[in-house]
């Protein structure tokens, strides 16, 4: 049986932190698929093209990770796609608590793990939406994006 996890998150943009997590859980997991959900509480800043785009060119040589969208429980479309853990990255303990929550109720709801990794030291104040201010005021956020990654105020 394949190891599939699904990763989630707004991605809004992808950053290096994104990155260094599905790079250093590629040898766990048979599969990684980087799923963009919608978030109610959320309204995105890039479009779902643009994410998905920048999705796939940051893992364009790794075979063993995809890209996709959902709108519906992270659980239920973790059912679907056959993912039996959830990804996730942790950069703090307000991190932890939030997503200990999340991964509880979804444990309770059903037999999917969820497997958190700490951000690296260089990675942990990087965040989708300081990054996204950045572009946002035209500054220069190319430190925090995935090599070769040109993202553009929208």
């Amino acid at each position: 049986m394949e190891k599939i996890a699904l990763f989630p998150g707004s991605f809004d943009p992808i950053t290096i932190g994104h990155e260094s997590i599905v790079k250093r859980a590629l040898p766990i997991f048979d599969k990684i698929i980087i799923a963009i959900g919608y978030n109610s509480n959320k309204k995105g800043y890039f479009t779902l093209e643009d994410r998905i785009n920048w999705i796939k060119q940051t893992f364009e040589n790794e075979p063993k990770v995809s890209v996709t969208h959902y709108d519906e429980l992270t659980v239920d479309f973790c059912k679907k796609v056959n993912a039996k853990y959830i990804l996730r990255g942790l950069r703090t303990s307000i991190d932890f608590e939030y997503e200990r929550s999340i991964a509880q109720m979804n444990k309770a709801m059903t037999d999917i793990e969820t497997l958190f990794l700490l951000t690296t030291p260089e990675t942990t104040a990087v965040n989708s939406t300081i990054v996204r201010d950045i572009i946002r005021h035209g500054g220069d956020a190319s430190m925090f994006l995935p090599e070769g990654l040109k993202i553009n105020k929208q």
